[in-house]
């Protein structure tokens, strides 16, 4: 059976950032941990080994393979800043057309860093990708509020 590597766990959010090398990249990484909270009223898990996600849902596909995955999240890789929104959406292209300089991958968004991009279009973003999978995945979101401590 498939075993799911990337679970969220109980590593610290703040402690992850901060073994970010590059000093500019750990700051874009503070950016967006602020940005995603404020946005979707949820505390930041770590996912896996690098993966900053917010809520979380479960899925099922057709095949019978079946996991939990955050709703929306970021990681600051070495080369580029991952985004992680919902795939299969095809507002989510309609909005990335206005997003600002980044690439994309089959379910990621890549940017070099925040300034590059529109931080509105960025929350249209993340919004756009919890109302899609509420649509999608009724009833299997899960939404962690913040307490306001340690991320």
């Amino acid at each position: 059976m498939y075993e799911l590597k990337t679970r969220e766990n109980d590593s610290s959010v703040i402690e992850f950032i901060e073994t970010v090398e590059n000093p500019k990249k750990r700051e874009d990484a503070y950016k967006l941990l602020d940005i995603f909270t404020e946005t979707t009223g949820c505390k930041a898990k770590i996912w896996g080994t690098s993966i900053i996600g917010f809520g979380a849902y479960h899925y099922k596909y057709a095949t019978g393979h079946e996991g939990d995955a955050p709703l929306v999240g970021f990681s600051p890789r070495k080369a580029k800043i991952s985004l992680y929104f919902a795939t299969g959406d095809t507002e989510r292209e309609e909005l990335l057309n206005d997003f600002g300089k980044h690439t994309t991958g089959k379910a990621c968004v890549y940017i070099n860093k925040v300034a590059d991009v529109d931080v509105d279009v960025l929350k249209a973003l993340i919004n756009r990708s919890i109302t899609f999978l509420r649509e999608t995945y009724p009833g299997n979101l899960i939404f962690v509020i913040g307490d306001g401590g340690e991320q």
